[in-house]
């Protein structure tokens, strides 16, 4: 009798977990099919609201730097090709810097005491602290500035590939522009936002050529200069914009072929260096070592 109630109870277990599974499954397909039918266009430059609250924190430090007033600023199109082009992202940026700062000079300070016991030897340690803290933000930043132009260039091909399909339909590049943006949105979401403050920038700027210069600029991808430069120029002599698209994807899929052709055959020369100096003696030690200890029990009993 046990025996039934026990396979009862745990067939029970196993329906019930089934089904809200499959009840949260289902929820969370509803929403992003809602989701994407309600898909709209947008290039929304506000602070991330899950992490608003730190954000603003450093916002309220890196406000104090004069540096942030400057609208020349280097850092701006440093963080905007990062893809953080909040309008008080540089505000953000410096209180991060600072409290880095802050954080590796403190720690670097209490592990001298806790090392030396002494105060007078920890100044040194929270110089170099300070100075660690300060610039390594801007190592995380030259980072997510490469990641991001890589997703950016891998994202390149099929966007003008739907930009052409849109033209060749009969639309307009500003409709083609924010077609494109909404078909890229889940699949290269850095490029759909580029597109969307494209377009939203030719609605609303007084000189199309100046939002196509933007475009080209705030990224550090050289292609998309190059796509911005094809556009500003179909733009302002009046060309038929499709076949210049369509040749300029066929050029940089075979440019990118290549440079992954190039990249393939640079790895055997780089399996050089870890071959000799990692892996090649581990085999020798492997194979040989059993032999060398062989014969230096031999030579050591010969001699005694």
């Amino acid at each position: 009798m046990s025996e039934i109630w026990l396979g009862a109870g745990f067939f029970s277990f196993i329906l019930t977990a089934v089904l809200v599974a499959g009840y949260f499954f289902e929820k969370a397909a509803e929403r992003r099919r809602g989701a994407a039918a309600a898909v709209r266009l947008s290039a929304d430059q506000s602070l991330p609201g899950s992490r608003a609250v730190f954000l603003n924190v450093f916002r309220s430090i890196g406000e104090n730097f004069p540096a942030t007033k400057n609208q020349n600023n280097p850092y701006r199109l440093r963080l905007a090709a990062a893809g953080y082009g909040w309008p008080s992202a540089l505000a953000v940026f410096y209180g991060i810097k600072c409290a880095s700062a802050l954080f590796f000079a403190g720690l670097f300070g209490i592990l001298t005491l806790l090392y030396r016991g002494e105060a007078s030897v920890a100044l040194v340690p929270m110089i170099c602290g300070l100075s660690l803290g300060f610039l390594l933000p801007d190592r995380v930043l030259a980072s997510r500035v490469r990641a991001r132009v890589q997703r950016l260039r891998s994202a390149l091909p099929p966007a003008l590939d739907l930009m052409v399909l849109g033209m060749e339909a009969g639309q307009s590049l500003d409709q083609s522009i924010a077609d494109a943006s909404r078909s890229l949105q889940r699949t290269h979401p850095d490029f759909s936002a580029e597109l969307a403050q494209l377009y939203l920038e030719l609605k609303t700027a007084t000189s199309r050529a100046d939002s196509f210069r933007g475009f080209g600029v705030r990224n550090k991808e050289p292609e998309l200069r190059k796509l911005a430069n094809l556009l500003a120029d179909s733009d302002r002599f009046g060309t038929s914009i499709g076949p210049a698209l369509r040749s300029h994807s066929k050029y940089l899929r075979t440019r990118f072929r290549q440079q992954a052709q190039e990249r393939a055959r640079k790895v055997g020369v780089k399996l050089i260096f870890p071959v000799f100096f990692l892996i090649f003696p581990s085999v020798l030690l492997v194979t040989l070592g059993p032999a060398v200890m062989l014969m230096y029990q031999q030579l050591k009993n010969l001699l005694q």
